[in-house]
């Protein structure tokens, strides 16, 4: 299907042996190509030597659609050239991976975000200045493993803060990351960050920054690519906070054969998971769990909690968090209406209550 030359060329824009395996037979007509930036109602592709712009078939799209589902940045997809020049995507090669967020629009609508596809690593990107948090540093962690995406923490800026606050923050960090995931203190602007990151950055590996705005990502970006590819802008004195000066998702391939996507800072992370499956994101709660005096244990208030007597109580409320949210984002619109009058009636109970309470 695919000679050395094909293959090598596909290569560069992040094709590997384990995905050539899951490209179909090719039809007449047939290439390709990978997905490198979604648009309001077209795609770009490259095929390893050139980017084209082409639309999805209306089919392809409704069946994704009615999935859940989109083409996002990183699929490979097959595409065809009609007799007008113009490119249609006619099919997608299933994903390896794919990362996606939930999105909540307040009331009971609940949609879910396809952000990135076929990724190695996800570099989360978070500063050493005032955007460290490592309550949203374990959702990002979270995050990652849900998707079974591999992982690496870059604690970006580290020519801001002084040493003993960079080694604090780095500590804190490694004590949060699983034993397999690198935390990496680095100058997003330094050339010497490209050489810390040397071993995800192998030809055909591709890797996917996130993170919130004003953390560097597009600054590291440029870095890695070695050209100002995306704009970058200031940050708040008071707080570290960025504007948003990525607004797409794109891949950009990096002169040692990897290839980069960048991604527009997230304000808010919901994960795609159900709250059973939380538990899987944090393994030492989950690890600690089979020594609980009760198997049903929710690690909340209940005697003999071996999760509750070892762990932080940070990270257990934010743990406690991330299930609430997911089990609230699994829950139906009736459900959630029902959830919402519970709670407007235990308010007024104790509006009650304590009107009485002021009577007595």
């Amino acid at each position: 299907m695919f000679d050395a030359t094909h293959f090598a060329r596909l290569q560069s824009i992040g094709l590997t042996p384990p995905l050539l395996q899951s490209i179909p037979p090719l039809a007449d007509g047939d290439t390709p190509m990978r997905v490198v930036e979604v648009q309001r109602d077209s795609v770009l592709l490259h095929d390893g030597a050139r980017v084209q712009r082409a639309r999805l078939l209306p089919a392809l799209h409704n069946a994704l659609a009615d999935a859940a589902d989109a083409v996002a940045v990183g699929d490979w997809v097959l595409a065809q050239r009609n007799t007008l020049a113009e490119w249609w995507v006619r099919s997608r090669v299933p994903p390896a991976n794919q990362i996606a967020r939930r999105l909540h629009d307040g009331r009971d609508k609940v949609t879910r975000v396809v952000l990135a596809a076929n990724i190695d690593t996800a570099l989360i990107v978070m500063g050493l200045d005032h955007d460290f948090n490592p309550r949203r540093l374990e959702r990002y962690l979270a995050f990652t493993r849900l998707a079974r995406v591999g992982a690496a923490v870059v604690l970006s800026k580290a020519d801001l803060v002084d040493d003993a606050t960079r080694a604090a923050r780095v500590h804190e960090a490694m004590a949060l990351a699983p034993a397999d995931v690198a935390v990496l203190a680095v100058n997003g602007q330094a050339p010497e960050a490209a050489a810390t990151l040397a071993p995800w950055l192998g030809a055909g590996q591709t890797l996917v920054v996130v993170g919130s705005s004003g953390a560097g990502k597009s600054t590291l970006t440029n870095t890695l690519v070695g050209a100002a590819v995306q704009d970058t802008g200031g940050i708040r004195a008071g707080d570290s906070r960025g504007r948003h000066t990525t607004t797409a998702r794109t891949l950009h391939p990096l002169p040692g054969g990897a290839c980069l996507i960048d991604t527009p800072g997230l304000r808010t992370l919901r994960l795609d998971a159900d709250a059973a499956d939380v538990v899987g994101a944090f393994e030492d709660i989950a690890s600690l769990a089979g020594a609980c005096r009760f198997r049903d244990c929710r690690h909340d208030d209940e005697p003999g909690c071996a999760v509750r007597d070892a762990l932080p109580a940070a990270r257990l409320k934010n743990f406690h968090k991330l299930q609430r949210e997911a089990a609230r984002d699994a829950m139906g619109a009736l459900e959630r209406q029902a959830l919402l009058a519970r709670w407007k009636a235990m308010g007024r109970a104790g509006k009650a209550r304590a009107k009485q309470k002021k009577e007595w």
